[in-house]
C-alpha cells in the first residue's frame, strides 16, 4: 500500500500533538517528534493491514 504523502503525514502529526498535548507536555521535543512519528506509522500500517484484509476478502 501506498504510504501518506509527507504534508499529510506532518498534518497529522499536528493534530495528534493536540490531542495528546497534556500527556506528551513532558517530553523533550525530540521524544515528543519521535513519539508522534511512531503512531502515525502505526496509525497508517494499521489501515493498510485493514486495507489489504477487505481486498482479499472481496476477492
Amino acid at each position: 500500500m501506498k504510504q501518506i504523502q509527507d504534508r499529510d503525514r506532518k498534518e497529522l502529526e499536528f493534530k495528534l500533538a493536540s490531542v495528546f498535548d497534556s500527556k506528551i507536555n513532558g517530553l523533550t521535543a525530540e521524544l515528543r517528534e519521535i513519539l508522534l512519528d511512531d503512531m502515525v506509522t502505526a496509525f497508517e500500517n494499521r489501515l493498510n493491514v485493514l486495507n489489504n484484509a477487505c481486498v482479499k476478502a472481496d476477492n
